[in-house]
């Protein structure tokens, strides 16, 4: 499987790989989305098997569930027990016991769903209002973090979560800009901030991507729940268990191989991966996406 509503897994082959799936085990997939990766753990647990997922985005977690409840008839009598929770996974820690689970599949940032919806605000190739939430009941919007935020504060979270050099000219403009209610709009003011001094080091990217990414991941707090997972593994996982992460910009990949540099020194994991594994060029001709993935994994000790 792992195309479901025009969406494709990334890292598909190489993420199941590592995880080194075991009949009769009990696996987590932290990002569940339209369950792709899930389905493919699912299909090699045997009915013996616990699958649990996690996902903050309570339409792609019914897509995953209807999914995940209805397998083919051939592999209906051996499937496992699946479990599906709307929480983050930052929650994990708390929603599973100790030292239960054999594997954990993380796949960060956004679903092909998120970003093909124009109305969820994620993309700047269409209208769309500015709310970039993946829980949909979630209290903080980009509409909120680009109208109502001080300049200073605006100009911080681009360049903390964009990593973005011109972050205070982009804030300036924002400021200026004000009200601003579309993404399309959001997009035209950063283009039009940038444009004079661009002198070509936007070639391969929107002017917009890196502030873009910012809001998005300051609106989620995608990097403190990250820190929560990455926090949580080590007490969730057996002996022998591991832990598989494909991440999608820098900062999240810091984070993870941070994490794992750290526990292989104190004896909590054993790194799987010495450089993160990217997509092949084939994978990446099928799905443009798959270019920035980066997949690491770790086996707990």
């Amino acid at each position: 499987m792992g195309n479901e509503a025009g969406h494709v897994s990334v890292l598909l082959k190489e993420a199941i790989d590592f995880l080194a799936v075991k009949r009769g085990g009990t696996y987590i997939d932290a990002t569940l989305g339209l369950g792709g990766h899930s389905y493919e753990i699912a299909r090699r647990l045997g009915r013996r098997g616990r699958l649990i997922g996690f996902d903050k985005d309570r339409q792609a977690l019914e897509i995953a569930r209807q999914r995940l409840a209805n397998p083919p008839p051939e592999l209906a009598r051996d499937w496992p027990e699946v479990t599906v929770l709307h929480s983050s996974f930052a929650e994990i820690g708390r929603s599973v016991p100790p030292a239960s689970a054999d594997g954990i599949l993380a796949d960060l940032g956004l679903s092909s769903l998120q970003l093909s919806q124009p109305a969820r605000g994620f993309s700047f190739q269409a209208e769309g209002p500015l709310d970039m939430r993946m829980n949909q009941h979630g209290e903080r919007t980009a509409d909120q973090v680009v109208n109502r935020i001080g300049e200073e504060e605006l100009a911080n979270v681009i360049y903390e979560f964009g990593e973005e050099r011109r972050s205070r000219r982009i804030a300036r403009a924002i400021v200026r800009a004000r009200p601003i209610r579309t993404t399309a709009h959001l997009a035209q003011v950063i283009s039009a901030a940038l444009r004079p001094v661009n002198s070509g080091s936007y070639d391969r990217i929107h002017p917009a991507t890196r502030t873009f990414q910012a809001i998005r991941i300051f609106v989620n707090q995608e990097l403190e729940d990250l820190q929560a997972l990455l926090a949580s593994t080590p007490q969730v996982l057996k002996a022998g268990g591991r832990l598989a992460v494909i991440s999608f910009h820098s900062l999240e990949d810091r984070m993870v191989k941070d994490a794992f540099r750290d526990g292989a020194k104190n004896g909590i994991y054993r790194v799987l991966t010495k450089k993160p594994v990217g997509a092949s060029e084939e994978e990446v001709d099928r799905n443009p996406r798959a270019r920035s993935a980066k997949l690491r994994a770790a086996e707990r000790m």
